[in-house]
């Protein structure tokens, strides 16, 4: 019997042990976005504070299994091409065109991306992660994986099909179908 998940007490006995750490080879790799958070960048000597989106990005590796990356997008104007990359790497920028971001569509997002490791000092010791280096254009995913394509909603696009009845004040109910 498995035991719920639950708040634990200061004093409460503990007995798992830490989960594996994989360290993937860098490459090119599938991905999914698990996970978005709004939050805020407190600012650095290099960037102003700004708002900040924390992602947790699951890459897929036929060798090592589902790998969870964590990935931060400043929004500011320093890093735009970054934001750029990133949509137009699910899917939702087209070169050369302006795009209202649409974050409610992150979440499930698949593309592919190059993912690296960086080595880094942590308390006078090397160490090493993964990070993703760039998002690949959503066309390289779209060959690679027989050209499904995800939705996208845009953020004033109704999530109806073309030609269906829309009626605002009954939230989207249609009368008479079932």
């Amino acid at each position: 019997m498995t035991q719920q998940e639950r708040e634990l007490g200061w004093d409460d006995e503990i007995e798992k042990e830490g989960g594996n750490f994989v360290l993937l080879p860098a490459g090119n790799y599938n991905f999914t976005v698990q996970k978005f958070e709004r939050g805020r960048f407190q600012g650095s000597e290099k960037m102003p504070p700004c708002n900040q989106a924390k992602l947790e990005i699951t890459i897929h590796s036929a060798e090592h299994g589902d790998v969870i990356v964590f990935h931060n997008l400043m929004l500011h104007t320093k890093t735009e091409g970054f934001l750029s990359n990133f949509f137009a790497g699910i899917g939702q920028k087209k070169k050369g065109e302006k795009l209202r971001m649409n974050w409610n569509a992150v979440i499930g997002a698949k593309g592919k991306c190059k993912v690296i490791q960086n080595k880094y000092m942590s308390k006078g010791e090397e160490r090493v992660n993964n990070q993703i280096e760039t998002f690949h254009p959503y066309e390289d995913y779209l060959k690679q994986n027989g050209g499904a394509q995800q939705p996208q909603t845009q953020p004033n696009q109704a999530p109806f099909p073309t030609g269906q009845p829309q009626n605002p004040q009954q939230g989207g109910f249609t009368p008479g179908q079932f």
